[in-house]
């Protein structure tokens, strides 16, 4: 096989013999010019200039994206001298090494993963600073289009013993907080099972004696139980109110004391009020979706907790 060498024209496509200047077929100038392969080569050279400036555009960015406050861990763009967030100078602070604990991720500090709620299942929100407010319209976590959300709702916060603890800002709803054991609770405890809010209150006393006339009040026979549960109706309004039976209240989807049959989040039995020689114990009865507490005003926060903020159920995470 015998393969031809020579000069192809980039007119008619000849294959002409290396020594032509000229087309054979057409008269086409086949000759190398110069000047265009100065042109190419200019161009060439910008291209490869542009590259390199932006390849070090990028590593800059990326440096300055790790640039982290020491004390309260917010990021810092490239050229501030102080901490936006606490106002801490910059000089000597070293970027943070994106492979071991980046800007979001802080030992000893906490998250928030949503669970459900608005936004994106599995967002997480990074607790590194000393205070992070959250609510409708103020604060560093915002939820906007959720209207059980007072506008500056709960404020996450560390204490002296660098504990996560949460503390409601006298919103409208409060914080509820996941029940994970047997808790001992007083008249007045709020609590959430499934999609129902209940109240416990006291049973105020009962006077067994007639009238002055000798005439007893007609009435339903009472139990002699010392709490009832009252469900929460939006509004605020009282709902089903019962008393225990044999000193305890089942609230269920069925065969309880307070059931709830059209409630697709509350278990078949889903969680206990009793009485007890220590006072009232709430038992969550190991239900799917859980028991939530409504906090007095703070609490302190562990790892795997669960709670809900208006409509938006969070889970703590703790990094060690």
């Amino acid at each position: 096989m015998t393969l031809d060498s020579g000069i192809v024209c980039g007119k008619c496509d000849l294959l002409n013999p290396l020594e032509k200047t000229s087309c054979s077929s057409c008269g086409n100038d086949l000759s190398f010019k110069q000047d265009n392969n100065s042109v190419a080569s200019d161009k060439t050279t910008k291209d490869l200039r542009s590259v390199s400036q932006t390849v070090e555009k990028d590593e800059d960015m990326e440096q300055a994206r790790h640039l982290v406050c020491t004390d309260c861990y917010s990021p810092i763009p490239a050229g501030h001298k102080f901490c936006g967030k606490c106002g801490k100078p910059v000089e000597g602070n070293d970027p943070k090494d994106p492979d071991f604990f980046g800007e979001l991720q802080t030992p000893g500090k906490a998250k928030l993963i949503l669970v459900k709620g608005e936004g994106v299942d599995g967002m997480s929100y990074h607790l590194n600073s000393t205070e992070h407010l959250a609510g409708r319209s103020q604060g560093e976590i915002l939820f906007g289009e959720d209207h059980w959300l007072s506008p500056a709702h709960a404020t996450f916060l560390y204490n002296d013993e660098g504990n996560l603890v949460i503390r409601d800002e006298s919103s409208l709803n409060g914080v509820f907080i996941g029940l994970s054991e047997p808790l001992q609770i007083s008249p007045g405890t709020v609590f959430m099972a499934g999609e129902q809010i209940f109240r416990v209150e006291e049973m105020a006393s009962v006077d067994p004696n007639p009238e002055s006339d000798g005439t007893y009040f007609f009435s339903s026979p009472f139990t002699g139980s010392n709490f009832r549960i009252v469900q929460v109706l939006e509004g605020g309004g009282d709902g089903m109110v019962v008393n225990p039976k044999e000193n305890e209240v089942i609230i269920g989807r069925e065969d309880a004391d307070m059931n709830f049959p059209s409630d697709p989040f509350i278990s078949g039995n889903h969680v206990k009020i009793e009485t007890t020689a220590n006072g009232l114990v709430m038992t969550d009865l190991a239900s799917k979706n859980g028991t939530f507490v409504k906090i007095n005003k703070e609490r302190v926060l562990n790892h795997g907790d669960y709670l809900f903020l208006g409509r938006q159920l969070l889970r703590v995470e703790i990094t060690n």
